[in-house]
């Protein structure tokens, strides 16, 4: 067991940084920010502009998000305080336990807020575009592609985010061949930019009578949801256009009009689609947005003169390109293969425990 003077050293090392969190979180500023917002909601012409009445409102709930976070991270650290203080004037060895338990929960609570400060990117404070495509092996890739849609649908949930489906395109016997959904909430782009790649499942195949192990593909991809106009020139020329019916999950018009839109972007081979606004028009808008988000982070990775695209390299959804594997077979772990992190709880990731990946992707991002 840890000795109380051990615990004390452990929380005391976590005086500075605390205060060196909340001068990274600008909380001062963004009391002040709370208070101005909070008053312009006050105004009784408040709500007669719906999209910035809404823009405020998200803006709000993110700013309150993290103030309340620090405040309880605070209240937590001065509460640990207590409870050794107390320990040691009762020289009572039954409440180290209690107190290394609080000492383990500080410290993921503080490093969960820490994680919020390496979010700085121009876009990392958006919402997020996911488009999930099942890879080579047909039906199996198909499941696996629907298993990651409920992951990142779990993730979003305890998160308090919101998910709308843009584009569904159902497997053939199961699953999903391709999805694009909407994940509505501050900070989901920065988060979910760490799951762009390929995703390997390993498992016994629930497909296959013979019980074999098998190995499942499917990509996914992530941009930003930008709602301003975005400076980026496309030539109509560069474009094909298709419409076709909606299907699958969404869609207000589903299997009944051809409002469906899919562009592809000659140039580069991007394809978008929507086809879950009410119309035509609003679906190829929708998809037009899209495509000027994914080509303007394009355009901002070459300036930066960096060796692949923002949108990442073409690769196959196959062997060797995966970013990281989720192993069932014959051993349970989920390993992420650009920062070596490890998980042996396959369920608990798959039910949306992604934050250990994430803020380990995000680290190693800040450090260059």
């Amino acid at each position: 067991m840890i000795e109380l003077d051990e615990l004390k050293s452990m929380i005391s090392a976590y005086e500075e940084p605390l205060e060196e969190l909340r001068g990274s979180l600008d909380i001062a500023g963004k009391k002040r920010r709370l208070e101005e917002l909070e008053k312009k909601m006050e105004s009784p012409d408040f709500w007669e502009n719906p999209e910035e009445s809404q823009e405020v409102t998200k803006e709000v709930k993110a700013l309150r998000d993290t103030l309340e976070a620090m405040e309880g991270l605070s209240g937590h650290f001065e509460d640990v305080i207590l409870l050794i203080e107390m320990a040691d004037e009762e020289n009572d060895r039954s409440m180290l336990k209690e107190i290394e338990r609080e000492i383990s929960s500080f410290e993921e609570k503080y490093e969960a807020l820490r994680i919020e400060t390496l979010l700085s990117g121009e876009y990392d404070k958006n919402s997020a575009i996911v488009t999930l495509h099942a890879g080579a092996g047909g039906t199996e890739s198909c499941d696996w592609a629907n298993m990651l849609y409920r992951m990142y649908t779990r993730w979003s949930e305890q998160k308090g985010f919101s998910i709308t489906v843009l584009d569904y395109q159902a497997g053939d016997i199961t699953g999903i061949k391709a999805i694009t959904f909407e994940v509505n909430g501050a900070n989901a782009y920065g988060y979910l930019k760490s799951e762009k790649g390929v995703h390997r499942l390993v498992r016994i195949s629930p497909f296959n009578s013979a019980g074999k192990r098998q190995t499942s593909f499917a990509s996914c991809d992530v941009v930003p949801d930008i709602e301003e106009e975005i400076d980026v020139e496309i030539n109509e020329d560069d474009l094909k256009i298709d419409t076709y019916r909606a299907s699958g999950a969404g869609g207000q018009h589903v299997n009944k009009t051809s409002s469906a839109i899919r562009i592809t972007h000659l140039p580069t081979g991007i394809v978008v689609q929507c086809q879950n606004e009410r119309s035509q028009f609003s679906n190829k808008e929708k998809a037009m947005q899209m495509l000027k988000a994914k080509l303007y982070l394009i355009k901002q990775q070459e300036q930066a003169d960096k060796v692949s695209g923002i949108r990442g390299e073409v690769k196959e959804i196959g062997f060797g390109n995966q970013i990281r594997s989720y192993i069932m077979q014959p051993y349970t772990l989920v390993k992420d293969h650009r920062t070596n992190v490890e998980n042996g709880n396959v369920t608990a990731v798959l039910d949306g425990a992604l934050d250990t990946f994430m803020n380990a992707y995000l680290k190693q991002l800040s450090l260059g």
